[in-house]
């Protein structure tokens, strides 16, 4: 289960390390422009209007996330805990027939038997841990998606009266290509706030339907 749950917890982390880029079409100076700009203008330095998200805090921060990653972790549990009572079963199973052996109270059909069992059983272990390892990966890809399609959308709105050119994704945990980050950019809190608010919104609405 080591290889599993090593897996999936770089997989979670993953899940939160989301680069966003926004380009305002609209917008009066962009680096685009500054890229058809004439040679007397090369010198100028592009500009634009930039921000952040702090992906640690947002991972901290937006229950819709930290609730769905509690929930990866209690499944992941388990499945340790059920592959971890087959292997003690086997375990328990192996032991009385090494007892026999010892006591030498087991024919040769039995000690056969006993053999081709544990391979049945081995091999039904194996199997079935790989199902749940990829079920459990499954779902985490598919909560990944699902993520990033959240937050995309909700940028999209929100920069709709922000009109920023470039939203970038900053961690201080995880190597990247920001090595400085500007804290006046920061706009994580203001993500956060209004993607839980969205996430309050919805769940009011379901219930309402019900």
């Amino acid at each position: 289960m080591k290889n599993l749950s090593t897996f999936l917890s770089v997989v979670s982390l993953l899940a939160v390390i989301i680069l966003f880029v926004w380009m305002n079409k609209q917008s009066k100076s962009t680096i685009g422009g500054a890229a058809n700009s004439t040679s007397s203008n090369l010198n100028v330095p592009p500009s634009g209007k930039i921000a952040y998200i702090d992906v640690d805090s947002l991972g901290a921060n937006y229950v819709f996330l930290k609730t769905k990653n509690d929930e990866f972790k209690k499944k992941q549990a388990q499945v340790e805990n059920e592959l971890q009572s087959d292997i003690q079963k086997m375990q328990s199973d192996y032991n009385e027939v090494q007892k026999k052996i010892q006591s030498k109270t087991i024919t040769q059909p039995e000690y056969e038997a006993a053999q081709k069992r544990f391979s049945q059983m081995d091999q039904s272990l194996q199997t079935r841990k790989q199902a749940l390892s990829d079920q459990l990966v499954k779902e985490q890809e598919d909560f990944n998606k699902e993520l990033k399609q959240r937050i995309d959308n909700y940028l999209v709105e929100y920069n709709k009266d922000k009109h920023y050119d470039f939203i970038f994704s900053f961690a201080s945990s995880v190597s990247g290509t920001i090595l400085y980050a500007n804290h006046g950019l920061n706009i994580t809190a203001e993500v956060v706030n209004g993607l839980n608010e969205l996430a309050k919104k919805e769940g009011d609405d379901k219930k309402k339907n019900k």
